[in-house]
């Protein structure tokens, strides 16, 4: 099965075929929800949900409410008569019974799985497509749509000549001739756009593989906050027969395109389009409810598992999270990389940390975890179990992106690389997720005990280094940069073996560099833990944390940071790169930088009315709302800074009013330019005072600004 969408109480698979897709009706669906409580209760919600027209069946099966569990619980089974009636039904069971139970007291299970997921999970089919399908493209720039002018829609990249309606006769003789899986989209709102220009005009054109259904509203466009972030969510739309790639939505086609997509379909069960609208840590719980699901474990709706009482030393020892080293700033030669590969899936695997193996009562008063008093069951746990195929499909697929390499097959190196990306990202939020607190199977305590054994490695894996003849010049959490202590060290390769041997979690090369920089913190007082740059042996540069690699950084100003770094590679002085940067600012002086590359990016914390200062981003939020094109709190804007000191809005221009060169205010990307070059040479002692002082009037430029 490829897809799956819902018309009334049916529900239609679609399957892929050789030339497109055949469909399936399900008639006798019923999705189902668990409810746990005292039995005087569960029996009185037995003998109302029999009389309620929503509800198709209830009966009693025993079942684990926890992944701890050792006894079954006997628990009421609700089937209901629609796909999507579930959290309805729960809602309203809940708040019927509020003041009636003690809090806490009854408990509702499988509530909250999105409806393509619950229907794949609960009928054991997989949503994998039988080949690989088939894609669309079609974008359309904000401008446009916010005008509703399809005029210049771009189908598979080309750009469509002629009026709307030409451009909605070329997009339906596109759908007929290639019958695409999946329509990509830079907005989803340009399909309710095309389908109402195709009635407007009196047009078939087929989004939906059924003639008799078409486009379907899902979800209203709302705004989130994630881990202290506003996100926009955009409207959600489906067309039976078809998934929907909203590419300004979907993190997952961001990072690994449709291949990885695939992957984690296969692994989580959610269907192309939820998946491709999911979060990581949205796919990863799909992937624990799997779990959960085949040991018979309850999916809870709200987790309610206080944290367990700790000792004041205990909690002293447990709230410490990962190890860091203090980087030593300057220009370091010579320095090699070592990583502990997945170091936190790994250790969840190799110490079987699970919530359901964590202080388990058959092992009381065993210590398994450094630091702490915790012991671990030595039944394997539900974490491991979610995490080693992962972990296995990403060794696998390493070596095929290698062999595939070697070959010059770049199409499976590309494949397999994306495949690894979706994974990687996944394996990565794993040990965060424990530590949140609405993850439906996390425990803090297994977030503690992680740390704990991270801690302990790190700091064996410093030991080491040190013995061999190696000197720490930074490390945090995973990962740890050495220079050469004295003459003729252990080779990194062997010291890497050495670490794995003892600690039973890989250590690699993960890369040796001909020299770093770590970058001091603006105030020049400490380094930053996760700001530096340099070079590599393979002459290849890396960037991390510097504006380079900084959302909001213009393109002009990122290039140029990158030409800044190149000239301290070949000269090794602040001098040398002071003067290359006057080269860049004359350049911006002289107006010769595309006001394309002066763009700033940046994301709107609310909606531009609600801000109480204005800010360049308020201004920039204003502006778009004055020009008939609102951004949503969450979305970003894109914008040129024509005046810093200016009033409300005329202080920008946004990207679609195609900003000339008199927009541009000088004086404000010269002070991002003098900021990127503090980077590089701040690492040296220079701040941007000295910069400034060193570009002061009467100075004769060396030899180097003209390199």
């Amino acid at each position: 099965m490829f897809a799956v969408d819902f018309d009334g109480d049916d529900v239609v698979e679609w399957h892929l075929t050789d030339d497109g897709a055949r469909s399936h009706r399900v008639t006798d669906y019923t999705p189902e929800l668990y409810v746990s409580g005292p039995e005087s209760v569960l029996t009185d919600l037995c003998r109302r949900l029999r009389a309620d027209p929503t509800v198709a069946s209830v009966g009693y099966e025993r079942l684990y409410p926890r992944l701890d569990s050792r006894e079954r619980t006997e628990v009421l089974r609700v089937a209901l008569v629609a796909p999507r009636g579930v959290r309805r039904l729960a809602r309203r069971l809940r708040d019927d019974l509020l003041g009636r139970v003690s809090p806490g007291a009854v408990r509702f299970y499988n509530v909250d799985l999105s409806p393509g997921f619950r229907y794949c999970v609960q009928t054991e089919t997989p949503p994998v497509p039988s080949r690989r399908p088939r894609t669309l493209r079609l974008s359309l720039p904000q401008k446009s749509l916010a005008d509703g002018d399809l005029s210049v829609l771009s189908v598979a990249g080309d750009p469509v000549a002629g009026d709307e309606r030409g451009v909605v006769e070329v997009v339906a003789e596109t759908l007929a001739e290639q019958d695409p899986d999946v329509l990509v989209v830079n907005s989803a709102r340009l399909l309710p756009l095309l389908r109402d220009r195709a009635a407007q005009f009196e047009l078939d054109c087929p989004l939906s593989r059924d003639p008799n259904r078409g486009l379907e509203r899902l979800a209203r466009q709302n705004t989130v906050v994630s881990y202290g972030t506003v996100r926009h969510s955009p409207a959600r739309y489906a067309v039976p027969g078809r998934a929907i790639v909203d590419t300004g939505n979907s993190f997952l086609w961001a990072e690994s395109r449709l291949d990885g997509l695939c992957y984690l379909v296969e692994r989580s069960w959610k269907p192309l389009q939820e998946a491709s609208w999911a979060s990581i840590g949205n796919v990863l719980t799909a992937m624990q409810v799997r779990e959960a699901m085949d040991r018979d474990v309850l999916v809870p709706w709200n987790k309610r598992r206080p944290e367990t009482f700790k000792s004041v030393e205990t909690l002293h020892a447990a709230d410490r999270g990962g190890f860091t080293f203090d980087p030593v700033v300057g220009l370091h030669e010579d320095v090699v990389e070592l990583d502990f590969a997945s170091l936190y899936p790994r250790i969840i695997c190799e110490w079987n940390i699970s919530p359901d193996t964590l202080g388990c009562d058959c092992h009381a008063g065993r210590a398994d975890i450094p630091e702490l008093d915790y012991a671990i069951c030595d039944r394997r746990g539900f974490l491991p179990d979610v995490l080693e195929p992962l972990l296995a499909d990403r060794r696998r697929l390493k070596r095929e992106v290698s062999e595939a390499t070697a070959t010059g097959d770049e199409s499976a190196a590309a494949s397999a690389r994306a495949k690894s990306g979706a994974i990687k990202w996944v394996l990565v939020s794993c040990f965060g997720y424990q530590g949140y607190r609405n993850a439906k199977f996390g425990r803090i305590e297994c977030h503690e005990a992680i740390n704990a054994v991270a801690r302990d490695l790190l700091l064996r894996a410093k030991e080491a280094a040190e013995d061999a003849g190696w000197r720490v010049v930074h490390g945090i959490v995973d990962s740890l940069w050495l220079a050469q202590a004295y003459e003729d060290p252990q080779p990194p390769a062997d010291l890497a073996a050495t670490v794995t041997d003892d600690c039973g979690i890989p250590l690699e090369v993960e890369a040796t560099y001909d020299w770093v920089c770590f970058v001091p913190t603006r105030q020049m007082d400490r380094g930053a833990l996760t700001r530096y740059f340099g070079r590599t042996n393979g002459g290849d540069y890396v960037y991390k944390g510097v504006e380079i690699r900084q959302r909001s950084t213009p393109t002009f100003v990122a290039d140029a940071q990158r030409d800044l770094i190149s000239t301290l590679d070949r000269h090794r002085g602040p001098a040398a790169v002071c003067d290359r940067l006057v080269r860049h600012r004359a350049r911006l002086r002289r107006s010769d930088v595309p006001t394309e590359e002066l763009l700033v990016t940046s994301r709107l914390s609310r909606a531009p009315a609600d801000y109480d200062r204005n800010t360049l981003v308020a201004a920039a939020g204003k502006r778009s709302v004055e020009l008939g094109v609102p951004r949503e709190p969450g979305q970003s804007v894109r914008y040129v800074v024509a005046d810093e000191d200016g009033r409300d809005t005329d202080r920008v221009r946004l990207d679609f009013e195609r900003p000339r060169a008199d927009d541009v205010d000088v004086d404000y990307y010269d002070r991002l330019l003098i900021r990127a070059a503090e980077s590089v040479v701040s690492p040296l002692g220079w701040n941007r005072q000295r910069i400034r002082r060193y570009l002061s009037p009467g100075r004769d430029a060396s030899l180097s600004a003209f390199d």
